[in-house]
């Protein structure tokens, strides 16, 4: 078994020995179907609604992506679906889950992402979260990782939590992000009604290798399926002279089980976050000499990563292993987009 594998297979332990069932996510999740919360984006040709309507595919070929939008806007909110990824080969492939208000605050847009980075064939997906809020585009708050299983084999849902104080993103069970408002934080922090997007793209020019590897359409056209959807969300229209009062709505969202993460949940996220995440915005102090507000500084996570905010190629121990048997066999440079977690 590859060393890689290994571990997140023992990663996977972990987590059940947490009590986590990873093919449920939360309890009592409103599913709904696509007529109910969802309208075609762009690529309607490219975008098949089950006979029932609770599930879709969205196809990426060489002519067009695909993409849906809900069809409200939401003063925060709780975004949620199952998700299953196209497989094989699918470098230059971008499946995006996100929350934007791009669409009406062209110069301002608040906007919150879960992007999957497709890969050359035997490579796996790795994924991307990020923040705007009120046009911060030249402030990235990006963070990349991996994860512990793969996500074209079988669904998984992926969630983003957007409340006045905070932002979790969860996969499955686990909150793999959180960032908590500070007053610091300004305008910066996400505040406007933002819509749920889902795409299906060619990023062909940076989302493998920096666009070494490109989409190659031999192997399409590449799916990505999308069920159980689940909005939850004080539902509003942006333009409206009087706002409305979403309190009731709030008050809702941050008394469910995805509001909070308990002691086991922290922990997990604790794991994950040393395991599986190769790159944050935090530690690039050649991006941020300092870091931005809402950061917290992990000493146990700094420790890994290089002044680029990228990770150290296996870590302070395992260089101390490498150096130690450095006669023995020479050593071997790391893949940049396949940084594994020693």
């Amino acid at each position: 078994m590859k060393k890689s594998s290994s571990y997140n297979l023992i990663f996977f332990i972990v987590l059940m020995s947490f009590g986590f069932k990873l093919s449920l996510a939360f309890t009592n999740l409103n599913s709904l179907s696509f007529e109910e919360s969802l309208s075609p984006l762009f690529g309607d040709s490219n975008l098949v609604r089950s006979p029932d309507d609770l599930s879709v595919r969205l196809l990426l070929d060489r002519y067009t992506g695909s993409g849906f939008i809900s069809s409200n806007m939401y003063q925060h909110g709780f975004y949620s679906s199952m998700i299953k990824l196209p497989a094989d080969y699918t470098a230059g492939v971008v499946v995006a889950f996100y929350t934007s208000n791009g669409d009406v605050f062209e110069k301002t847009h608040d906007e919150l992402d879960i992007e999957f980075l497709g890969n050359i064939k035997g490579k796996p997906w790795r994924f991307q979260t990020n923040l705007y809020g009120n046009g911060s585009t030249h402030r990235g708050r990006e963070e990349r990782y991996r994860l512990w299983f793969d996500p074209s084999k079988e669904f998984h849902r992926y969630s983003i939590l957007w409340t006045p104080h905070k932002i979790i993103f969860w996969v499955d069970d686990v909150p793999i992000r959180e960032v908590i408002r500070s007053d610091a934080m300004g305008a910066d922090y996400p505040a406007k009604p933002m819509s749920l997007y889902a795409t299906i793209w060619d990023a062909s020019d940076w989302a493998t290798s920096g666009g070494k590897y490109k989409a190659n359409y031999k192997f399409a056209p590449f799916v990505a399926e999308f069920k159980s959807f689940s909005l939850d969300g004080c539902s509003v229209d942006p333009i409206q002279e009087v706002p409305t009062d979403c309190s009731d709505s709030v008050e809702f969202l941050e008394s469910q089980d995805y509001s909070s993460i308990n002691s086991r949940q922290r922990a997990a996220m604790r794991k994950f976050r040393q395991r599986f995440m190769y790159y944050s915005y935090c530690y690039d102090t050649v991006r941020y000499p300092s870091p931005l507000p809402e950061c917290v500084i992990v000493p146990a996570e700094k420790d890994r990563f290089k002044e680029t905010g990228r990770l150290k190629f296996g870590g302070t121990e395992a260089r101390g292993r490498r150096k130690n048997r450095r006669q023995q066999r020479p050593e071997i440079e790391s893949d940049p987009d396949e940084r594994k977690l020693l």
